[in-house]
This record gives structure tokens, C-alpha cells and sequence, in this order.
């Protein structure tokens, strides 16, 4: 039992330039890229309606929400991209990510506190960083990427 206080495992992705996690007990599942039905006035960063085996689920462009630029991918590498679908206090939100990479263990000793000029996505919706061999893992806080009041728009959008 002790182990499992000792590591976490996180669903890894990139984002732009930047590698990402999250802990997979908030990830449902990852789906490739499908048809997303846009919304008249919803906020920017809400890309439309997915229907996810008859579930309608809120599509989210954190590249948008943090001004980031999409990753320069090969054509084999576009076959990773897709919709990580998270779960956010019992809301499904899906996360457009440019490509997923794999689950990974992480000792949470190696886990840093993040730097305040960390590029992109701010220090306030990061949990922590690891330094590996090719650069950093940023471990994102999902229950942070939205305020509350962002959340009920959100769960007004899909409704």
C-alpha cells in the first residue's frame, strides 16, 4: 500500500511545443479526432459538442485558452492527436491535444513545485514539473484550468 503513496501515474500529452500530464484517475478515456458541432456565443476556447456514444461532451481548445500555437506534426504523428476526456467533479470535459504519448509512472518526490515564467500555460493551473532527460513534464490541475463560473457556462453550453 505504501507504494501507491509513492508514485502516480499520469496520462502524458503534448500540447504545442510542451509535454503535459494528468493524473489518470481524472482521464476517462482518449478519443481520436472526430466531428465537433460548433456553438453560437460560446466562450472561445469551447470548440463545440462531441457525441460520445450517445454523451454530449463539451470540447475544449487549450491552445486557445492559453494563446498557444499548435505542434508542427508529421503526418504519423497526426494519427496520435485527438480528445483526451477528463473528468472534472463529475463533468466530462474533452481536451484537444496535438498528440497523446503514454502512461507514465512518476515517484512524487521528483515532483517540483512550478516555476513562475514557465512558457505557455500558467504557473496557477499547474500541480508541479518533473525534469527528465527531454525536458520537462508539466503535471497539469485540472480542477484548476476553470473557474466555477467557467464550468456552469460550460454545463449550460452542453445542455
Amino acid at each position: 500500500m505504501a507504494e501507491q503513496d509513492t508514485q502516480i501515474q499520469l496520462v502524458t500529452f503534448q500540447i504545442s511545443e510542451e509535454l503535459y500530464g494528468v493524473d489518470i484517475m481524472d482521464v476517462k478515456e482518449i478519443v481520436r479526432v472526430q466531428d465537433i458541432r460548433s456553438i453560437p456565443n460560446a466562450p472561445g476556447y469551447v470548440e463545440g459538442l462531441f457525441n460520445l456514444r450517445g454523451e454530449i461532451i463539451p470540447i475544449i481548445s487549450l491552445h486557445k485558452r492559453f494563446h498557444l500555437k499548435k505542434a508542427q506534426l508529421g503526418e504519423d504523428e497526426e494519427l496520435l492527436s485527438g480528445f483526451i476526456i477528463i473528468d472534472i467533479d463529475g463533468m466530462k470535459l474533452g481536451v484537444i491535444i496535438d498528440r497523446v504519448e503514454r502512461v507514465v509512472s512518476i515517484e512524487v518526490q521528483t515532483i517540483q513545485p512550478p516555476p513562475q515564467m514557465l512558457t505557455g500555460i500558467g504557473a496557477e493551473y499547474i500541480q508541479g514539473v518533473v525534469n527528465r532527460e527531454s525536458g520537462y513534464l508539466i503535471i497539469l490541475d485540472i480542477r484548476k484550468l476553470f473557474s466555477a463560473k467557467e464550468l456552469r457556462k460550460i454545463e449550460e453550453i452542453r445542455r
